[in-house]
């Protein structure tokens, strides 16, 4: 038997078939394109799921159970999504809908920073460890925690959401209503922000070239391929964005210490270049420096497979 785990995002709808390797076989994908109707993205979902199997070589009856990551607080007893800013769903009932388009398959949720961290515990960079982190800098800033094996979600299943935690007193306005979030900075949505507000600020920026001298063209690597050509807007963008990154990794070494903290996201396919800048800054600023003893940081092994993997390890 397989199991099908999919990723719903603020952009992509992603959905995978997976092994008792956890190897993803077949794989279906879509444009989410939030914020419309809840159950239309379920059913995009749904038929993302469709093409997966189809994409695997295999019929719905050897699907042994589906997952789903979503971005937002759930609830995972009543199989309600109670919240999520990114995709603006308020008292979602999510297996309900889903099982409106597929039937007769058991259902599981949970928040998608906790996938990415349950596929890159049981598949990844936490493999073998018994206390882990994974923060996903995607549309918002996502994280999971693993303390002694398990998964931490908490007496509302919204536990670890870092993301949230304010890094900044009366900051950058956040989409979850409060300010100073750290995902109003830290997130890819906020790099490239930041990347467009430098670029008006110095027009002769090399970062011009790079987007073809229209802003709008502005992604999560534009700032980091200007610094690689030694652009000082660019490099004053990208050392700013990895001092927002390490004041809330600090936060949460100092606050679990686990074994390992891993970085996924598009971002950190930037790999070295964000990750030993990171790590460098956050190693001064841990309470406990005792070099032996301090959490590992690196980037995700599973990229943007781990939210798929894990989701489809839910019903473990």
């Amino acid at each position: 038997m397989f199991k099908v785990g999919i990723d719903l995002g603020g952009t992509n709808i992603v959905a995978g078939v997976i092994n008792d390797k956890f190897e993803i076989i077949g794989r279906g994908k879509t444009k989410t394109n939030a914020p419309r109707p809840a159950r239309d993205i379920f059913e995009d979902m749904a038929k993302a799921t469709i093409e997966a199997i189809n994409d695997a070589g295999i019929t719905l009856n050897d699907v042994e159970s589906i997952g789903i990551g979503i971005p937002g607080s759930i609830n995972k007893t009543t199989g309600n999504i109670e919240y999520s800013n990114n995709l603006k769903f308020d008292m979602v009932p999510a297996i309900k809908l889903f099982s409106e388009f597929i039937k007769d398959i058991p259902i599981f949720i949970d928040n998608d920073a906790n996938c990415a961290a349950l596929g890159e515990a049981y598949a990844g960079a936490g493999k073998g460890c018994k206390d882990f982190v994974a923060i996903t800098l995607g549309t918002g800033v996502g994280s999971g925690v693993i303390v002694d094996g398990k998964l931490v979600t908490g007496c509302g299943d919204s536990a670890g959401e870092f993301g949230h935690t304010v890094i900044c007193m009366d900051g950058e306005q956040c989409n979850c209503g409060r300010k100073g979030c750290w995902e109003a900075y830290a997130s890819a949505t906020s790099l490239i922000k930041q990347t467009k507000q430098k670029m008006l600020e110095n027009k002769d920026s090399a970062m011009w070239d790079i987007c073809d001298g229209d802003i709008e063209k502005v992604n999560g690597r534009t700032a980091f391929l200007g610094k690689k050509q030694g652009d000082k807007a660019a490099t004053e963008v990208v050392d700013k964005y990895i001092f927002y990154i390490a004041v809330g990794a600090t936060n949460i070494i100092n606050a679990l210490q686990p074994d390992v903290l891993c970085v996924g996201g598009g971002i950190s396919n930037e790999g070295d270049n964000l990750i030993i800048p990171l790590a460098e800054r956050v190693y001064k600023e841990v309470y406990n420096k005792t070099e032996g003893r301090r959490t590992k940081i690196c980037t995700a092994k599973l990229a943007n497979d781990a939210g798929v993997i894990g989701a489809a390890l839910l019903n473990k």
